[in-house]
This record gives C-alpha cells, sequence and structure tokens, in this order.
C-alpha cells in the first residue's frame, strides 16, 4: 500500500465539535483548547460560526474568542503562522469577518459552503444552489482583497439524509467552480456518515485525476455508521495529504438545545439519537497515522492529553479509543 510520508492535520473541535454540545462551552475553555492545539503543532483550527449567534448560541463568544487567541500571551510567538478560520456561511458573517479581519482580530481564513444536495444546501443556507454561487461569486473576491484566505467547501458527496443517494461526479465539478471563483482550498465533507471506503477510494482518485493538487483538498470525515477511519485509510491510499477532525469524534450539527433553552440549530436532527452524529475522533487518527509512520507534524502525546481534557470540558466519555488505550509502546520496559 502507497500512503504519504507527510500529512497536515487540521482540527475542528471547537467550532464543528462544540457546535453539537447542549450545554455552552464557556469561552475561557474554548480559548485553552485553541492555545493547546495550537502548541501541540496545528496550523490549522476551526474556531468559531460568524452566523446569527440567536440560533446557534454556543457561537455567542464569537469576537471573544477571535480577540483572545489573538492576545494570547501562549502563542504569541507562533500565532501568526497559524490559520485560523471561522464559518461564514451567509452575506453578513463574512461581512463580519472582514471588517474584523480590518480591525486586526479578526480571522484569517473564512468558510463557505455548498452542497450538492439541493435540498441539504437550501436547509444549511437558506438559498437555492443557483443563488448561492452567485452571492460566493461576489463575496469571495472581497474577501481575498481583505486578505483573508477563503475554503469552499463541497458537501452530500457520497449521500444526503434528506434526499438519499447522490453523484459523486457533482461534487468534482462543484470544486473545480470554488477554485474558479478563487477559493485557497477545498473541503470535501461526508456530512452524514454515507461514505464507505471503497467510494471514497474511488472519489479521491477522481479528484486527483481532476485537479491534481492534493494540498488544496481537505478531507472530512463523519463515523455515524463506523467507518472513519477506514475511510481515512482510502483517503491516504488514494493520495490525500489533507485532514481534519475533532477531539473525541464530536459534533456535526449545530444544536436545537443550548444550556437549558430551546433553539433553532439545524431544526429537526438528522437521526433519531442525536448522540449518534459525529467526526472522526482527532486523538485516534493521529496516534494511527504515527503508528503508520506518516508524520502528522504534531506532539502526539498532547494530542492524547488535550483529548483527556476535551472529555472533562463537556462532561462526558466521548468516542476515542486512543484516550482510554493510549499510544502503542515504541519500546519495552521489562518491568
Amino acid at each position: 500500500m502507497n500512503y504519504p510520508k507527510k500529512v497536515t492535520l487540521g482540527d475542528i473541535t471547537i467550532r464543528d465539535g462544540f457546535q453539537h454540545e447542549e450545554t455552552f462551552i464557556p469561552t475561557e475553555a474554548k480559548l485553552w483548547v485553541a492555545e493547546q492545539l495550537i502548541l501541540a503543532g496545528y496550523k490549522h483550527i476551526e474556531l468559531t460560526n460568524l452566523g446569527n449567534p440567536q440560533g446557534m448560541p454556543q457561537f455567542k463568544d464569537a469576537d471573544l474568542l477571535l480577540k483572545g487567541i489573538r492576545s494570547s500571551k501562549k502563542v504569541a510567538h507562533i500565532i501568526d503562522t497559524v490559520s485560523v478560520t471561522a464559518i461564514t456561511i451567509r452575506e453578513k458573517a463574512i461581512e463580519r469577518a472582514i471588517e474584523a479581519r480590518k480591525e486586526g482580530w479578526g480571522p484569517n481564513r473564512i468558510l463557505l459552503m455548498v452542497s450538492t444536495s439541493e435540498s441539504h444546501h437550501k436547509k444549511n443556507s437558506g438559498l437555492a444552489l443557483a443563488e448561492y454561487w452567485a452571492m460566493a461569486e461576489k463575496w469571495v473576491p472581497l474577501a481575498r482583497e481583505a486578505g483573508l484566505k477563503v475554503n469552499g467547501t463541497v458537501s452530500t458527496i457520497w449521500g444526503c439524509p434528506i434526499e438519499g443517494p447522490t453523484e459523486m461526479s457533482k461534487a468534482i465539478e462543484f470544486a473545480k467552480r470554488w477554485f474558479e471563483i478563487g477559493a485557497n482550498d477545498v473541503e470535501h465533507a461526508d456530512h452524514d456518515g454515507s461514505a464507505s471506503p471503497d467510494r471514497v477510494y474511488k472519489y479521491y482518485s477522481m479528484l486527483l485525476d481532476a485537479i491534481p493538487r492534493p494540498e488544496k483538498q481537505i478531507v472530512h470525515f463523519h463515523t455515524t455508521r463506523g467507518w472513519g477511519l477506514a475511510n481515512v485509510l482510502a483517503a491516504l491510499q488514494a493520495g490525500m495529504v489533507n485532514f481534519e477532525s475533532t477531539m473525541g469524534g464530536i459534533g456535526g450539527q449545530p444544536a436545537n438545545f443550548v444550556s437549558g433553552i430551546p433553539v433553532s440549530g439545524t431544526g429537526s436532527y438528522y437521526y433519531k439519537d442525536p448522540n449518534i452524529t459525529g467526526l472522526v475522533s482527532t486523538e485516534d487518527m493521529v496516534v494511527m497515522m504515527d503508528e503508520m509512520g506518516i508524520d502528522t507534524q504534531l506532539d502526539v502525546d498532547k494530542v492524547i492529553e488535550i483529548g483527556s481534557m476535551v472529555e472533562r470540558i463537556v462532561g462526558r466519555r466521548l468516542r476515542s479509543e486512543a484516550i482510554k488505550n493510549g499510544r502503542i509502546p515504541k519500546s519495552m520496559t521489562g518491568k
């Protein structure tokens, strides 16, 4: 099997992970996680969502968090080397990111998102696909002019929780369109755990044939059916080198109930049990890649330590097996 010798990993716990928590995570805890991830070697973190916090109160502290990481003494020496991403699905959020960037405390990267499924896209953004592409064509250049990097995400590649099966080739065309508009990189997302390893390998092989720039493509898997790491392995074998995940595999959808208050979130969850949703576990993926001899550019032991603390922050046991079992010993002590 052929795997890359080195990968670039991003952690999206603070945004995509904590968004599904039904208790508000204190800003100080989010900031601690961000600082520790950066100190562990992460160069890409997804920090918050700049959309309207009324429906997603987990992000009501977005400004405080962005200002906090910029002023943190713990990471002041390396913060300029880190990609700090905020989600900006619609126009007002993009405008908010641009203004914050001009004021010196905003994100340096934003994320816009389309789904190949029209129904899912409308539910996620409030716009039809044609309307959203027109919006992106206007705002992506404005964001780039303001010094922001832009990620264009393509979702529902392998299936849609609303419409069912989707056509993978459509996602390739959407990725090309993002680059044509001016996106710096493209995230390829399995939004609900529909991807199976064989189709993952097929899709990323198709993608690299069409756009032979693996460093510009980001792999994003959910693991609702337990296939997350198998899909990571398939993507590695296809030649992908850029992955993202969450501590303990948490997250996936904005909660519709936060700290005792019903909120809109994503409305009805895609699953009968809201605890089913979740991403690939950061700790397990990092330990697996390290054991395979792939350079993650991270302090693996520190990653596991952060994962243990995230369990304490959210107040429950998460999905990481590495937290329970640790790394495989590199040498035996004989004791």
